[in-house]
């Protein structure tokens, strides 16, 4: 986590802005959705970011996606390792642009995140990306790629487990209901199971009461954020915003949600949905005076848009999958996201 936060600064320091850099228009999600997937398909997994340091791991996701009844096919780099990458930036691009390229592959798996997403978006072919929609799942540092392909491709991708997550039965219940049955579920946390009169594990909280709806886009914080000031970042007018983080400080929370405003991207949401922030508590004094809740309220109340906090995605073994791109419906109150529109046709 270190790591990628070394990175980020490395690449980030300037990227506070007043205004985002002049785009191509977006086309529109719903037109271009990317096929569903059917027992017997073949996926691709590649590795975009951070390298696996146990061939084991890459054993049991072999077997994962075996289990759910796909053909796993293994980029030609997988097991590269440059530093804490994956492989250099040009192969790591190349197994994508090759996986999209392949009629066989049907959708695309990251094996897992790290850091190295964005290192790769300048050395991909968004022309061939752009003509061949396929899904492509995966969270955390995948969400450089979720926002890139928002932005240049114009068709839905699935911020749902990588392929090496754990992958239980919440997940891949929630995943298969959205990549094979191409179904428009409400997600809703389910109840805790806390030895506790009254429960406080999975509860959501309101930050605005309200319904609004709008398109999905977001993913984590950290690696959003760090996309301010670049041309791979889609436009925010009337979506719903939903992030998550791990191992950040309040402060730092803070700092991010901080250069998201000033570069005017709070300002043009409908909704705002905070997932699950993971080991997200500083140390010592000097950055003990807000909670995490105090934050999210400090920047979002004022935007008076529905918002809450605590959905079931993020960094935790059991989560939503969520179509990035599609439009959905969020009730702040109730805690649910109801999807609308499928990201697969």
């Amino acid at each position: 986590m270190q790591d990628r936060r070394q990175a980020l600064a490395s690449i980030g320091a300037g990227a506070i802005a007043l205004s985002l850099p002049a785009v191509a228009a977006q086309p529109r999600i719903a037109s271009r959705r990317p096929p569903r997937l059917r027992s017997g398909d073949t996926v691709g997994l590649v590795k975009p970011a951070g390298f696996l340091a146990d061939d084991f791991d890459l054993k049991l996701t072999v077997e994962a996606i075996t289990a759910m009844g796909l053909k796993p096919k293994l980029a030609p780099h997988l097991s590269d390792r440059f530093g804490y990458l994956a492989g250099k930036d040009r192969d790591r691009a190349s197994d994508l642009n090759a996986m999209f390229a392949d009629e066989s592959v049907r959708a695309i798996f990251a094996v897992r995140g790290g850091w190295g997403s964005a290192r790769i978006l300048p050395f991909l072919d968004w022309n061939l990306i752009r003509r061949n929609p396929k899904l492509l799942i995966g969270f955390s540092d995948i969400t450089a790629l979720h926002m890139a392909i928002a932005t240049r491709a114009g068709f839905p991708t699935i911020h749902g487990p990588n392929a090496g997550s754990s992958w239980g039965k919440l997940s891949y219940a929630a995943f298969r209901e959205l990549a094979f049955d191409g179904a428009l579920p409400t997600y809703r946390n389910p109840p805790g199971d806390d030895d506790r009169l009254v429960q406080k594990k999975w509860r959501t909280r309101t930050i605005r009461a309200g319904k609004a709806s709008g398109r999905l886009l977001g993913g984590n914080l950290t690696v959003l954020s760090s996309l301010v000031g670049t041309p791979y970042l889609p436009d925010f007018t009337g979506a719903i915003l939903f992030i998550e983080d791990v191992d950040e400080a309040e402060y730092r929370i803070d700092r991010m949600l901080t250069q998201l405003g000033l570069a005017g991207i709070l300002g043009k949401l409908a909704g705002v949905v905070f997932g699950q922030c993971t080991e997200c508590q500083g140390e010592g004094p000097s950055y003990g005076g807000f909670t995490l809740g105090e934050v999210l309220r400090q920047h979002i109340e004022p935007l008076g848009i529905p918002a809450y906090q605590g959905a079931l995605f993020g960094h935790i073994d059991d989560q939503f999958s969520l179509p990035v791109g599609c439009r959905a419906e969020i009730d702040a109150e109730q805690g649910t996201i109801r999807l609308v529109e499928s990201p697969v046709a």
